[in-house]
């Protein structure tokens, strides 16, 4: 089973638009979309375990230019 996790990311003033582009393109990214309120991008990720999904976000993610937060929210099926 694949872990689905949602990635909220804060940027840089004027980036999320570029943010969003360039998470969006990043293998196992579902989606990515600029959204308002207290994150500028939200994306939904899939990896084939949480530790795949961490490396993800920290080695890829976490790389691109104008990012300065992310929180990654781990789906849960209760």
């Amino acid at each position: 089973m694949a872990v689905t996790a949602y990635i909220l990311i804060q940027t840089e003033v004027g980036k999320a638009a570029q943010v969003a582009s360039e998470v969006g393109a990043i293998d196992g990214v579902v989606s990515a979309e600029d959204v308002t309120g207290p994150y500028d991008v939200i994306a939904r990720a899939e990896a084939s375990s949480v530790d795949e999904l961490g490396k993800m976000v920290v080695s890829r993610v976490q790389m691109i230019d104008g990012i300065t937060r992310t929180l990654t929210c781990p789906v849960v099926h209760l």
